[in-house]
């Protein structure tokens, strides 16, 4: 399975892309679970800000599956407006141990998809950034840069990509393909920019 870790400090593990999974926070150089009496919707809503996913649409537990140690966690305290989940406060206490089938999962909506492909793992890639959805252009990208985007969607590995006329020079998002490979935040790697091309991807499939 391929894992992408988009954050020094939480991931979601065994999910069907990026942005959903089991949550796990780094703690002393180590990754645990969190119990998910500990964990509420703004919690959810700063984790996937952290990870540059869209807004959660799913938090229950045991969604994508169990694990044998011990689940650490402090309680979150977010207040819905962090950018981290380290930036909220927590308490003092930790728990070690959760009742079994209580880990988090979590599903953050995507801040990418494909669109007027033949299926759902192929189309033009528009990124929504700033609140806005707008087709992706860049100059440098290579196989593995398009891979990034089939895993995150869920669609297996990278198979083609190319250029695409669009019908007019409107702002697109530019995506420099050398820090996507190298960085742990989408946000990092995006530019507005004034282009009439976009990037049509087309990905193996589930």
């Amino acid at each position: 399975m391929f894992d992408i870790t988009c954050s020094d400090s939480v991931r979601l593990l065994n999910g069907s892309s990026l942005c959903s999974g089991r949550l796990e926070v780094k703690s002393n150089q180590s990754w645990s679970s969190v119990c998910e009496a500990d964990f509420d919707q703004q919690d959810a809503e700063a984790v996937c800000r952290e990870l540059g996913c869209g807004p959660p649409s799913v938090l229950q537990g045991a969604l994508y599956g169990e694990v044998e140690a011990p689940v650490w966690s402090k309680e979150y305290q977010c207040g819905g407006h962090e950018s981290a989940l380290l930036d909220c406060r927590s308490s003092g206490s930790a728990r070690n141990s959760c009742s079994p089938g209580k880990a988090v999962g979590l599903t953050c909506s995507e801040p990418v998809r494909f669109v007027g492909g033949a299926s759902r793992c192929e189309g033009i890639l528009e990124l929504k950034h700033l609140g806005e959805w707008r087709p992706v252009e860049s100059f440098d990208w290579r196989m593995e840069t398009v891979n990034v985007f089939c895993v995150h969607l869920g669609c297996g590995s990278a198979v083609s990509f190319r250029q695409r006329k669009i019908p007019q020079i409107r702002a697109v998002w530019s995506v420099l393909g050398h820090c996507l490979l190298t960085t742990s935040a989408l946000q990092d790697c995006v530019s507005q920019y004034d282009s009439d091309n976009s990037l049509y991807l087309t990905c193996s499939g589930n």
